[in-house]
């Protein structure tokens, strides 16, 4: 029987499995798509599809730098459970996904996923990653990365809690000294400790603050006290709450988790090393990805799980 590119299309829907490996079962099972898919199953192929509907919200965050760190980048893959996330094999995985994302000329995770697999030409990303899912026996996911180049200066990076967050950190500088690295992997700790969701106040949109100040205005209106005081103490009150906000949420407003006064803002030691090294530096910009970050987690209730399968 000949085998058409429209069955090969529809047992790859139905199986996960790659075009080639489909073509191979069409053809071994002379075009029956049951013993098709069968064939798949038997050999592994298919295996993925099985664990498809499983959260995946454990894994590795992973930075890979080029040796003159001027290009970088960081990818989040997740696994169902910590335990696979500790394995050698996954996170050898982990490391040829980060090798292959930091030469990527890919544009979003789709596109990604449908590139050649660097290590396997004859698959794509996708397919290389189900393979990997068969081998490992769980579901996994590539979920996303992000390069940083910097042709002016450099990349630093940062990974904490053995890659359960995953930081970059864009450096502007023309002076490049162990200083002013060990400055910039100190910025990349604060990242990675304090989560600031921007590089500076510049960042943040003015209508947020805006929207901030009404909410404040309306808290402070509906509180019998405070909203008896003056207009102009009102308003001060507002800014004064807002730059507190700003100063926890905007990385080179926040106080320096090194600092001896436990005053100093990163600006201010960004500036201090800057002084002390004759350099120009500016902190651009930053990645964080941490590990299942915004993935929700199926919480299981095992002796409900007992129960259901004693069928109590």
């Amino acid at each position: 029987m000949a085998i058409t590119a429209a069955m090969v299309k529809e047992l790859r829907e139905m199986t996960g499995a790659g075009m080639m490996d489909c073509k191979k079962a069409l053809t071994k099972t002379d075009g029956d798509m049951d013993a098709a898919v069968e064939f798949l199953r038997e050999n592994g192929l298919a295996k993925a599809v099985k664990k498809a509907g499983r959260i995946a919200a454990e894994g590795l965050c992973k930075v890979m730098v080029t040796d003159d760190a001027k290009s970088a980048v960081v990818v989040e893959v997740n696994a169902e459970t910590d335990f696979v996330a500790k394995n050698e094999k996954f996170q050898g995985y982990v490391a040829q996904v980060a090798e292959q994302a930091l030469e990527t000329s890919a544009a979003d995770i789709d596109a990604f996923l449908a590139e050649p697999w660097k290590f396997d030409t004859s698959v794509t990303v996708k397919e290389a990653l189900a393979g990997q899912i068969a081998v490992i026996g769980e579901n996994m996911n590539i979920r996303r990365f992000q390069q940083v180049k910097e042709e002016n200066g450099f990349v630093a990076s940062y990974t904490h809690m053995g890659g359960k967050i995953g930081v970059l950190v864009d450096v502007e500088t023309d002076v490049v000294n162990d200083a002013v690295k060990e400055m910039a992997k100190n910025v990349a700790m604060q990242i990675a400790a304090l989560k600031p969701q921007y590089t500076s106040r510049d960042e943040v949109d003015a209508n947020y603050i805006e929207h901030e100040k009404e909410i404040l205005l309306a808290q402070i209106k509906n509180d019998p006290k405070e909203s008896q005081k003056p207009e102009k103490v009102i308003q001060g009150m507002i800014n004064g709450r807002i730059n507190k906000e700003l100063k926890e949420i905007c990385l080179m407003d926040q106080v320096y988790v090194k600092a001896e006064d436990g005053k100093q803002s990163v600006a201010k030691y960004v500036e201090q090393v800057a002084k002390e090294n004759g350099a120009k530096i500016t902190v651009k910009g930053f990645v964080r990805f941490e590990t299942g970050d915004g993935i929700e987690k199926k919480e299981e209730d095992f002796a409900a799980e007992v129960a259901k399968q004693m069928g109590m």
